[in-house]
C-alpha cells in the first residue's frame, strides 16, 4: 500500500542493489553551492544524489556525502554519461573521471544520459557500462531519455552482446530517468518499465513550477493541507516512480521530504491523469533512431 511509504522506502533493482524511492537532484545547481544543497538534503533524511558529468558538480555531492560522516554504503549516488562521452573509448574515460571528481571508489548507478550518437555508439557505451560493473567501479546500470523505440534497441543490443561475450554478459537495465508528471506522463515508458522490473525515475516532478496555480492543483494542496509541490511529489511515488526533486532553498528541500503523512486517493490520482504531453526540459525521446 501507498501508506507504507517512507523516506527510506527503496525499489529492488533488477542489479539487486536498493535505489531509495527518494532523490535528491542537483542539475543546474552551481557547483559553489552543491556542497551545501546536498548536506541539507543529507540531513533532511534524502539518501540518494541524482549528478551527472554534464552538471559539472560531482565533486560537490561527493564533498557532501564525505562531509555529512554517514556511512558511503547509505548513501545512493548516481552520475551519467554525456552526449560528449558517445562512444566506448570516452565513455571509458568518463567513468574514471567521475571517480575521481566525486572521491569515490564506486559508483551506485551510472545512466546513458541520452541516446544521441546513433546505434553503433549507443552500443559501445553500454558496453563500457557492463566493464565497468565486471570490475566493481560501478553498481547498476541504466538510460535517460530513451524513447521506447531506443529501449527496444538496447534489448537487441544486450542479445548482441550476450551473442560475443557470453550468457550473462550482455548487461541488465535497471533505472531509467525521464521527465514524467501529470502533463508528460509517458505511459507508454512507464508500461515498458514496470513489465521489466526497471525502476523510472522522474526528473521534473513537480514541472519547474510551472503548472503552479492550476486549479486541480490548488484544490487538492487545499484538501490535504499540503504545497502543490509536495502533491505531484506524493503522484510520483504513488505511481511507483522515483522523483528526484532539486532545490538549493533549504525549506523547500525540506518540504520535499514531507510526502509520507498522507495518501491521494485514488479518485484524486485520477484527477492528475491528463490527456496531454508538455515537457517542460529538453526531450531527446523522440529522437530518431539513427540520430
Amino acid at each position: 500500500m501507498a501508506t507504507s511509504y517512507s523516506i527510506k522506502s527503496a525499489f529492488k533493482l533488477n542489479s539487486g542493489y536498493e535505489i531509495p524511492r527518494l532523490g535528491f537532484g542537483v542539475y543546474q545547481t552551481p557547483p559553489a553551492e552543491t556542497e551545501k544543497a546536498c548536506l541539507e538534503a543529507l540531513n533532511n533524511g534524502y539518501r540518494h544524489i541524482d549528478s551527472a558529468a554534464a552538471y559539472r558538480n560531482e565533486e560537490g555531492c561527493g564533498d557532501a556525502i564525505r562531509s555529512s560522516k554517514l556511512p558511503r554504503s547509505e548513501i545512493y549516488f548516481t552520475s551519467k554519461i554525456p552526449r560528449a562521452g558517445m562512444s566506448y573509448a570516452n565513455a571509458k574515460a568518463q567513468i574514471e573521471t567521475s571517480l575521481k571528481t566525486s572521491g569515490f571508489d564506486y559508483i551506485d548507478l551510472m545512466l546513458i544520459h541520452s541516446p544521441y550518437g546513433g546505434s553503433a555508439a549507443r552500443k559501445e557505451v553500454w558496453k563500457a557500462l557492463v566493464e565497468a560493473v565486471e570490475e566493481g567501479k560501478i553498481r547498476s546500470i541504466g538510460i535517460s531519455n530513451y524513447g521506447v523505440h531506443h529501449l527496444d534497441e538496447l534489448e537487441k543490443h544486450i542479445a548482441e552482446l550476450e551473442a560475443e561475450r557470453g550468457k550473462g554478459k550482455g548487461g541488465v537495465i535497471s533505472v531509467g530517468q525521464w521527465e514524467v508528471h501529470p502533463w508528460c506522463p509517458r505511459n507508454d515508458i512507464a508500461e515498458w518499465c514496470a513489465k521489466r522490473n526497471i525502476a523510472l525515475e522522474a526528473y521534473a516532478p513537480v514541472v519547474r513550477g510551472e503548472r503552479f496555480g492550476e486549479k486541480v492543483l490548488v484544490e487538492l494542496a487545499k484538501k490535504y493541507s499540503k504545497t502543490e509541490a509536495q502533491i505531484l511529489l506524493r503522484w510520483s511515488l504513488q505511481k511507483g516512480y522515483v522523483p528526484l526533486p532539486k532545490s538549493v532553498t533549504p525549506s523547500r528541500i525540506k518540504e520535499n521530504a514531507g510526502l509520507y503523512d498522507f495518501e491521494l486517493t485514488k479518485e484524486d490520482m485520477d484527477k492528475l491523469e491528463f490527456d496531454e504531453y508538455s515537457p517542460v526540459c529538453w526531450d531527446p525521446v523522440q529522437s530518431p533512431i539513427d540520430n
